[in-house]
């Protein structure tokens, strides 16, 4: 059920600290390396998390975005989020009505690829896919394109986001994705009956707006930091199949 939480990408100064925290924190290995990031200035590492999938980028060369949001956030941090939607028209209508800008617009055949200004959603970076066929998930290497291969339970169920203006945040993220707020709280609540949901919790440190907690399913036991960003587990895989 769409919409969904399906990637999140932590930003960090060195690569293969984070990626090697990772590997043995939540015991995945393997990941997908894209060659075309050096185009802007970047390489990376994209996990499988479930069918969600964990990217951390690390600047190559001076001047990159990442490389200043690494500088204003004072360290290794979170630094984007991507959620998958089912309908282009509606997301795209969504974003005009809301006076939202894309500052990339990608389309090939299985996957549209919209980043969304910080300007006009704040937060975190974030982007808006829409899959063919649904599931699949270019961005999680060859194996994804275009279809969904076997792959291991659990997943990124969870995210908390701190923001100087919670409320503010929590409706602009839910408007994009066409959802509604849970109640008076600034919690947005996405697939059920995973449950996947975005806490916005308050800070006053416009410096350290962003992503700062990930909650994730059946590849973690025990609460750990990994690139700046606190991971909770959550429902360990023989509860998810029960």
């Amino acid at each position: 059920m769409l919409p969904r939480l399906r990637q999140v990408v932590l930003a960090a100064h060195d690569l293969d600290a984070v990626t090697a925290r990772i590997e043995d924190k939540l015991g995945i290995r393997d990941p997908f390396r894209d060659p075309g990031l050096a185009h802007f200035g970047l390489h990376n590492a994209v996990y499988a998390v479930g069918d969600t999938f964990l990217e951390v980028v690390s600047p190559i060369q001076p001047e990159t975005a990442a490389g200043r949001y690494l500088q204003r956030r004072a360290g290794d941090c979170g630094y984007m989020v991507m959620f998958e939607v089912e309908s282009e028209e509606q997301v795209r209508n969504a974003l005009d009505v809301m006076s939202v800008r894309t500052m990339h617009d990608m389309r090939y055949d299985d996957i549209v690829d919209l980043h969304l200004h910080p300007k006009d959603i704040p937060g975190a970076i974030v982007a808006v896919d829409i899959t063919n066929p649904v599931g699949s998930w270019r961005w999680g290497g060859p194996r994804w394109e275009g279809a969904i291969p076997d792959h291991a339970p659990g997943g990124i169920v969870g995210l908390t986001v701190a923001a100087v203006d919670p409320h503010t945040v929590a409706t602009r993220w839910a408007g994009v994705l066409g959802l509604d707020l849970t109640d008076d709280v600034d919690t947005v609540v996405l697939a059920l009956p995973s449950g996947q949901r975005i806490d916005i919790v308050e800070t006053t440190d416009p410096g350290s707006e962003g992503i700062i907690g990930a909650t994730i399913d059946g590849a973690l036991h025990e609460p750990t930091s990994i690139g700046g960003v606190r991971f909770t587990p959550g429902q360990p895989p023989e509860a998810q199949q029960a």
